[in-house]
């Protein structure tokens, strides 16, 4: 599965009208709807503030008043074709004053997404399951050895009254198993499923 790694924006001007196309990598619904209000804050002065999105939870798309079928229908086919998951595009006009039909908006909101996907670092995803890995100073070390000896990959590392992993296997392996020899001062907690950059 394929996602963009860090958002991105770009700017296309047909017919006096401006066509900025910003692309942020998203998780959920929630997210997306949460980009979708800030971008519309940011240009609450444009004609149209049209969006797409394609996430873990589902997939939408909004006209924001063009005529139905010419903005978002168009900006999520962009998105499918070339096959991305995980991303909200948002694209905002500026009408210039010439009106382009119903074949130039397809055609416009397409090219401005397709802009945009052009200028992304397009990166591989898959699933991963996400364990929590609680345990006390001292055996940083055991912890560090068992992650390099067993192909596993910590994502997030946090120090507080005792060190906190959050802990992926690159290949499915049993990651509660190969602590479980350590029961007594590891603890390991199935936390999530997550989708992450290939490891």
């Amino acid at each position: 599965m394929k996602t963009i790694k860090n958002p991105v924006q770009s700017e296309i001007n047909i017919k006096k009208s401006q066509f900025i196309c910003a692309l942020y990598p998203t998780k959920n619904k929630k997210e997306s709807k949460e980009i979708i209000q800030m971008v519309n804050q940011k240009y609450s002065d444009a004609t149209h503030n049209c969006t797409a999105y394609i996430v873990g939870d589902g997939e939408g798309f909004d006209d924001d008043g063009e005529p139905g079928g010419t903005a978002g229908k168009p900006m999520i086919n962009v998105l499918r074709k070339n096959e991305l998951h995980n991303v909200t595009a948002v694209v905002t006009r500026y009408f210039g004053g010439i009106k382009l039909g119903a074949g130039g908006l397809v055609r416009a909101y397409s090219k401005s997404v397709m802009e945009a996907v052009g200028q992304a670092d397009i990166v591989e995803i898959e699933e991963y399951d996400v364990y929590e890995i609680i345990f006390e100073y001292s055996d940083i070390k055991i912890v560090d050895t068992e992650i390099r000896n067993n192909s596993l990959e910590a994502i997030e590392k946090d120090y507080s009254d005792k060190v906190h992993y959050q802990v992926v296997s690159k290949d499915n392996r049993d990651i509660e198993k190969i602590f479980g020899k350590y029961s007594n001062k590891i603890s390991v907690n199935f936390k999530n499923k997550q989708f992450l950059e290939k490891i």
